[in-house]
């Protein structure tokens, strides 16, 4: 039985982890590394990089390189979030045909799903050379505070990647699941989540196995790639002011400085002041410029002080909704690499009255809570019962503009619930039934999740017809609705996609791009290997050539390494494998040919055989040399003997 790996899809980092027995195991990566950066980059030969590869070229590929494509996923293109996202990225944000953001990259477009996946499909592959065996199913893990849209095209990211998504689970319940069942803690716990884009607060009750979630809140537009970007503008200004010029329109020097920000951003974390040193950072016609600065962490927490207290609100929220005060929580959990900041533990300490555990690791604890989570469902860990919550309200809009809500906000999911409507108009032959969810009293003000119309309905005076309107929230998050009219019997059925989000169609065409990427990366990546072992062979070759060349003078066996070396070169660099792969042996045979003619000229070389003294030499065979001094000696152990 196949083992089932989660997932932590970061908007900065991703990890993968998987149950071995009684305990979970992060995966490292193939540079050793146990997170991976969640970046994409499509270089000029065309070739894909995920992680760390892509990580290592951004600086001289920016437009060309996508990270923070997670905030993205599942976002329309006209959301205020997403415009303000596309002036800060290098790369290009597009508004795809079906109105969502899409990117485009060397004139090609790709969904975010699509990007997503190819993150996923690195931790697949990660997971694959751990295990030794083909991984088809995850639990991937989502902010607590994701939307229906936002859900639903992470699975979609999982399915493209090739991998069955069995359960979608929120970012602070799968850490309480690490975080519980490796301390057998019971109580209530608080897990404040604070990534690279989004922050979750979640109180959740655990005991007995039982880990409920009481509450959820957040922002999925908050997290360290805005603490970045405070830093990124405070160098901009500073350099501004000085050398009056704005690097922010220099989308090399600008993804130099976001680096650099980052960098700052972790080292203030255990020192009070750092220096940022960016030579050659641009230049006019007076020359070169280069930016050093120093950024103390006071300057560091002065930027980003609001950005701290807007972490507050969700959890004085969280609280309410969950009907306890900061003081009854028994246990605070931090959770993502942006709590590491010292002014962030300090801030939640301050809040909560007390010390957030410090013996979680904020990058890892989730992809535990996955994997656990994976094995809870395959039967593997018994006695775990997970119940979490659909983490904002969900409804329709009727008469007026009104957002009517049929399911309220932290309810438990899986939850149905059903409510009769009726028309608006005498003789209503169809109604249009708009799914919204928010938690805002108009409807237009939440978000539009998608629509769909019944029909057929019998004409009558408004008010009269009985329409259902079902709603069901699956384990995952993702929402079905139905309208039946209670008279005729008739029925329509959605499950909500997001809004103007991928067809079915697209689905299974960017699985099958995928499945052909994923092939023309590995024909890409034995291409390279073949030449390496090429290149490896031709030059211990030659170089054994050159160390013998007195010994082998005119040797047919050395004319024929010389023309398969020659063979071998003239097809190295090209992309047929098949043939690299043929000289590369031919040359190989010849080079064994070549070894053991070399090997024969010393066994029939002079002395060759003798292993000790020949009869009747008892020097050994050594002749005598008028250099050689025969010296006295004196047997110590005689000598103590006598003495």
């Amino acid at each position: 039985m196949s083992k089932v790996i989660g997932i932590d899809l970061g908007t900065t980092n991703s990890c993968v982890a998987v149950m071995e027995g009684k305990d979970v195991r992060v995966i490292e990566n193939a540079e050793g590394a146990r997170t991976t950066p969640s970046m994409v980059a499509f270089a000029d030969n065309g070739e894909r990089l995920v992680g760390q590869s892509a990580k290592r070229q951004a600086v001289t590929n920016p437009t060309n390189t996508l990270y923070a494509i997670k905030r993205l996923i599942g976002r329309r293109f006209d959301d205020p979030v997403v415009a303000k996202d596309v002036g800060l990225v290098p790369y290009k944000i597009i508004r795809a045909d079906n109105g969502d953001a899409w990117v485009e990259v060397r004139g090609e477009r790709y969904s975010p799903s699509q990007i997503s996946a190819f993150i996923l499909m690195k931790m697949k592959e990660t997971a694959e050379a751990y295990l030794g065996e083909k991984v088809t199913q995850a639990v991937i893990t989502v902010p607590a505070y994701f939307n229906d849209s936002q859900r639903q095209a992470t699975k979609d990211a999982g399915r493209i990647a090739g991998l069955e998504v069995l359960r979608i689970i929120n970012e602070p319940t799968a850490a309480a699941l690490a975080y519980g069942m490796d301390k057998k803690k019971s109580g209530t716990i608080a897990v404040y989540d604070l990534g690279g884009g989004t922050f979750d607060i979640s109180i959740l009750e655990i005991g007995d196995g039982v880990f409920e979630v009481k509450s959820t809140n957040g922002d999925t537009f908050l997290g360290g790639e805005d603490f970045d970007k405070r830093v990124i503008d405070w160098l901009a200004d500073e350099f501004k002011r000085e050398q009056g010029i704005d690097l922010r329109n220099d989308k090399l020097a600008l993804q130099r400085l976001k680096e650099a920000a980052e960098k700052a951003k972790i080292e203030l974390s255990s020192s009070k002041e750092t220096e940022i040193n960016l030579p050659f950072i641009t230049a006019d016609a007076s020359g070169p410029k280069h930016l050093v600065m120093k950024l103390s962490r006071a300057k560091l927490e002065a930027l980003v002080d609001d950005l701290i207290q807007k972490t507050l609100e969700p959890c004085r929220q969280a609280l309410k909704d969950a009907g306890i005060t900061a003081g009854e929580v028994d246990e605070v959990i931090l959770v993502g690499g942006q709590t590491r900041m010292p002014k962030i533990i300090e801030t939640v300490k301050s809040f909560f009255g007390k010390d957030p555990a410090r013996n979680v690791n904020p990058d890892e604890v989730v992809a535990i809570g996955a994997a656990i989570q994976g094995a809870v469902l395959k039967g593997e860990v018994k006695d775990v019962l997970l119940l979490d919550v659909t983490p904002l309200s969900l409804g329709i809009e009727t008469l007026g503009g009104v957002f009517t809500r049929l399911i309220d906000r932290n309810t438990t999911i899986p939850t149905r619930k059903s409510q009769i409507f009726s028309t608006a108009d005498d003789n209503q032959t169809a109604v249009t039934i708009k799914v919204y969810q928010g938690e805002r009293e108009m409807a237009a003000d939440n978000k539009l999740l998608g629509q769909f119309d019944l029909v057929g309905i019998p004409p009558a005076p408004r008010g009269v017809p009985q329409i259902e309107v079902t709603f069901d929230i699956d384990a995952n998050g993702i929402v079905s609705v139905s309208a039946k009219d209670k008279a005729t019997g008739k029925e329509q059925q959605i499950r909500i996609q997001a809004s103007g989000g991928l067809t079915e169609a697209e689905i299974q065409r960017m699985v099958k791009e995928a499945e052909a990427n994923a092939a023309a990366d590995r024909k890409r990546r034995e291409a390279v290997e073949a030449r390496n072992h090429a290149d490896a062979l031709i030059h211990q070759t030659e170089k054994t050539l050159k160390e013998n060349a007195e010994k082998l003078g005119a040797a047919p066996e050395k004319a024929a390494v010389e023309s398969a070396i020659a063979d071998l070169r003239a097809v190295k660099d090209g992309e047929d494998v098949e043939a690299i792969k043929a000289k590369t042996e031919a040359l190989a045979q010849a080079a064994m040919k070549l070894g053991e003619l070399l090997y024969r000229q010393t066994q029939s070389g002079p002395g060759a055989g003798s292993s000790g003294p020949s009869e009747g030499d008892a020097s050994g065979g050594q002749a005598k040399d008028e250099k050689v001094v025969d010296a006295d000696f004196e047997d110590v152990d005689d000598k103590k003997k006598s003495a």
